[in-house]
């Protein structure tokens, strides 16, 4: 039964101009009555005269003497007004003014809410659909026009879009949904509110509903700001409308709204212009399945998720400058790009000829045909009764499994995950330890086209949801801790466990299958005749690589399959690792990419969550297993490995002494630390590779490069030469910090490194505007900007001086951390420093944070003496010496200093704040 509405929700009041409110300037208000018509449907009754508020940008560009290249037609939800569009409207105008594209931006109130006409009776989603037409018709509007909607807005504007194709050349959204499926319930929120006893007290006789709409903004609403919002809705007579809204929520088919719906709906699907989806992941209403349904229905949409934003996305985020940015790409002058015409940003070396990628790696057109799939080497070895990988952990002790076990296994999963519905395309999270079930698991759905989807449980819980949420997966292949969580936190995908569980547990977990009963399934599929598709073509994607979250959330990094080749082959060429090579795999990436490879891989007994766990005896166990003769590992388990090296016994020495190579990448290795590894392996060549989850291997040096530049007094971090097909080159910052010049490989310039790979990866997943901002000025499409802040020698060797976000703007000119951090390193009783940066940039100070030897009890500052020494030492004017037990650092490596985070600490604790620990 559709709900009613009380009946205040008759009130009728005129339109009216709001007052001052904050962030709205008077002049972009005006009042437009659209005069009485005949209906727009056959018997139906007249359309009366109805006059709305809007916010119009027109007479501001005229001031301007610009002409509109288009319009942004904006439309709010419920319970708010225009005003969710004012900082739309204000960077439209800041635009013009700068001389870009002048877009007129037309933000209505719709009839009923805002300051419009209370017209004193309900509109449903049709009547509203129509209401804008109306006016759109008498305010003249002749095209471009490109729809932005919020909430029930965004269905709103969506629907004047199906109507007006004529007109429309793009579609933006935020948080919005055109769809309810009949198998998942209304978000609970909404669900509460359209109770009956509950709809008119909580949307119109009281302002509970708006109230708790400000509530889960996020960051929280100043009060000028959130009583702008209530401005419009003061007495139950002004929230008519805001309960009318909810109660025309379709909840099923029978809802009088529906039939309009599933119209849009439908419509939505055949709009052929460019789309651009936005989105506040923390939205309780708006959930991710009706983003999925969206970007199903428009899959030439860009999509941005905004991790930490909820449903007041306008107020959360950036959304005006993203939309405007978008525009730029798209539509620079109003209308679609043609396929001659993609409307990519200029290349920042276009007008110089600085830097152009001339020599830079091309996509081959003929990509598929040279392509090797990932498993190139597991079909050669098929037949081998050699070991492919040995689990040094595995229960019941060490396991070996063979490479003509490996194959068997890898094919009968695939062929199992056929017969259970998984298809090209689907997405798989994997949520196991590395061994052989991961290595099956992932193997196998990369085989069958399926999505890899790897996230790092050393994320930890929220960031595990937010990536498993974000990713979207269809499936959830898990060990018991994986499932565990998925179960407790809502992850979507159906469930596979790698484990035999009881009945119980199964129901409570909501596991489906067994990866081994799924494998006999395959198997039997496979006796049956049937053979596994054809591999996947190179340009499609076949991971979703979670990046470790050290210097924000994480973003997912999606690899197609020729990507994924090329880092394979990227590795085995530069490190001589191939079929035959024994690899220690202290790092999840390497022992995945194993048996890609070709070799021989062993996982050590360690936790794969804390690197720190990692010993010394577990390597040289690891190493004798596999006869290995290459170790990988993170700087935090090398730490370890050599703090932990007492206990070795002379049968552990000997067998080390067979490595040949070590590599520790990851985060900064010192000299020190390597030199340390090798009195461990002594016939080992000591590595530190650079590069990232989006270009796994950019450049490398080797323990001689290291102290060579160590004695060079150089700034930074050497971390060598390009690897074979690599380029680098540098964008230099200006006096704000920002890498805004020319790309350049001149040496001894300071500023965001920028890569060219084939190996680099093929974009963010659901993170538009940070693809973008990683691509730009950058026009070979495996070009990548890391990031990090850095400069080339004149040898051409790179060296890395911190994060660009670390970067610290003082009123003397930029500073970047490494150096100062080198620095004061070296004052005696100094362990690990970090630098950070404190107060608006441009004016900001540097304050040094610092482990002691032996370390401190509790933070606090630094004692006099101490603070000198550091000063002295630092290169740079330190503002304040802070002491602390333990920086710090992120969850995946162990090893990068959180300077975000020391500057938001001592940020509050110079100002006042409590001394706690970082």
């Amino acid at each position: 039964m559709t709900p009613r509405l009380p009946r205040v929700a008759t009130s009728t009041a005129p339109a009216t101009l709001p007052p001052p409110l904050p962030g709205l300037d008077p002049a972009w208000s005006r009042l437009v009555t659209v005069p009485a018509s005949p209906s727009d449907r056959p018997g139906g009754p007249a359309r009366p005269a109805r006059t709305w508020h809007l916010l119009d940008t027109a007479a501001s560009l005229t001031a301007l003497g610009v002409e509109p290249v288009g319009t942004l037609l904006c439309v709010h939800g419920n319970p708010t007004w225009s005003y969710l569009w004012r900082s739309v409207v204000a960077k439209s105008l800041a635009v013009a003014a700068a001389g870009g594209p002048a877009w007129r931006v037309v933000a209505v109130d719709q009839l009923g809410m805002g300051f419009s006409e209370r017209t004193g009776v309900d509109h449903r989603l049709a009547d509203r659909v129509a209401d804008l037409g109306a006016l759109t018709d008498e305010l003249g509007l002749a095209g471009p026009v490109v729809t932005l909607g919020h909430d029930w807005g965004g269905v709103v504007s969506l629907g004047w879009a199906v109507d007006h194709p004529d007109l429309v050349v793009a579609v933006t959204t935020c948080n919005t949904a055109v769809h309810q499926s009949a198998d998942a319930p209304i978000p609970a929120p909404l669900r509460l509110a359209l109770r009956p006893q509950l709809l008119g007290r909580a949307t119109v006789i009281t302002p509970a509903f708006i109230e708790t709409t400000l509530a889960i903004a996020h960051p929280k609403l100043d009060r000028a700001t959130a009583d702008a919002y209530r401005a419009p809705y003061r007495g139950a007579a002004r929230r008519g409308a805001v309960g009318g809204f909810v109660a025309d929520i379709p909840v099923d088919a029978s809802h009088p709204s529906a039939v309009e719906l599933d119209r849009i709906a439908a419509g939505v699907a055949a709009l052929q212009v460019p789309a651009l989806l936005l989105w506040g992941p923390r939205d309780p209403v708006f959930l991710e399945r009706y983003l999925d349904d969206l970007a199903a229905r428009l899959p030439q949409a860009d999509v941005h998720r905004f991790e930490g934003a909820g449903h007041l996305l306008p107020d959360d985020a950036d959304v005006a400058g993203t939309v405007f940015d978008w525009l730029g790409d798209h539509l620079p002058d109003g209308t679609a790009p043609t396929p001659a015409d993609p409307g990519l940003p200029a290349d920042a070396d276009a007008d110089t000829g600085a830097g152009a990628d001339t020599d830079a790696p091309d996509r081959e057109s003929d990509a598929d045909s040279t392509h090797r799939p990932l498993w190139t080497h597991l079909t050669e070895l098929r037949d081998s009764d050699e070991p492919a990988l040995v689990e040094m952990a595995a229960p019941g002790g060490t396991r070996t499994i063979t490479w003509r076990l490996l194959a068997r296994r890898i094919d009968e999963v695939a062929a199992g995950l056929l017969d259970l519905g998984v298809r090209h395309g689907d997405r798989v999270s994997l949520l196991v330890t590395p061994g052989a079930d991961l290595t099956a698991a992932l193997y196998a759905c990369i085989r069958i086209g399926a999505v890899v989807v790897v996230a790092d449980a050393g994320l930890g819980l929220g960031g595990l949801t937010r990536a498993v949420r974000g990713a979207r997966p269809d499936w959830i292949i898990g060990a018991l801790p994986g499932l565990a969580a998925a179960r407790a936190l809502g992850w979507p995908g159906r469930r596979i466990a790698t484990v035999a569980l009881p009945a119980p547990a199964r129901r409570a977990l909501r596991v489906e299958h067994t990866l081994a009963a799924v494998a006999r399934r395959g198997a039997a599929r496979l006796a049956a005749g049937s053979a596994l598709p054809e591999a996947p073509a190179a340009d499609a994607p076949a991971a979703v690589l979670f990046t470790s979250g050290s210097t924000g959330p994480a973003k997912g990094v999606v690899y197609t399959h020729g990507q994924l080749g090329a880092v394979r082959d990227a590795l085995a060429g530069q490190y001589d690792v191939g079929v035959g090579t024994g690899l220690v795999a202290g790092f999840a990436p390497f022992a995945l990419l194993g048996p890609a490879l070709g070799a021989r891989s062993v996982a050590p007994d360690m936790d794969v969550t804390a690197p720190r766990t990692l010993t010394a005896r577990a390597v040289a166990d690891a190493v004798g297993a596999a006869d290995a003769t290459v170790v990988f590992l993170s700087p935090a388990a090398l730490a370890n490995v050599v703090a932990t090296a007492y206990a070795l016994t002379d049968d552990d020495r000997r067998a080390l002494g067979r490595v040949r190579l070590f590599l520790s990448a990851g985060a900064p290795v010192s000299a020190a630390l390597l030199t340390a590894a090798t009195e461990l392996m002594p016939n080992a060549s000591a590595h530190t590779p650079y590069g990232m989850t989006e270009g796994l291997l950019m450049t490398d040096v080797d323990l001689d490069g290291v102290r060579a530049a160590g004695a060079s007094g150089a700034e930074g971090i050497c971390v060598g030469r390009p690897a074979a097909s690599v380029r680098v080159r540098i964008a230099p910052l200006d006096a704000d910090g920002r890498a805004t010049g020319a790309l350049t490989e001149a040496p001894d310039v300071t500023g965001e490194i920028v890569v060219v790979a084939p190996h680099v990866r093929d974009h963010y997943d659901r993170l538009w505007r940070t693809d973008r901002a990683s691509r730009l000025g950058v026009s070979d499409p495996r070009g990548h900007r890391t990031g990090d802040v850095g400069h080339l020698d004149a040898s051409g060797q790179l060296w890395v001086e911190g994060r660009m976000q670390h970067v610290v703007t003082t009123p003397d000119g930029v500073v970047t951390p490494v150096g100062p951090e080198q620095r004061i390193e070296r004052v005696s009783g100094i362990g690990r420093v970090g630098i950070a940066g404190i107060g608006p940039a441009g004016t900001q100070q540097v304050v040094a944070v610092v482990e002691t030897v032996p370390a401190a009890r509790r933070p606090g500052p630094a004692a006099p003496a101490l603070a000198d020494a550091v000063r002295a030492a630092a290169g740079v004017p330190v503002a304040a010496v802070l002491v602390v037990p333990v920086l710090p650092t992120d969850i995946r490596h162990n090893s990068k200093v959180d300077r975000a985070r020391l500057s938001r600490w001592s940020s509050s604790v110079l100002a006042g704040g409590r001394m706690t620990r970082p």
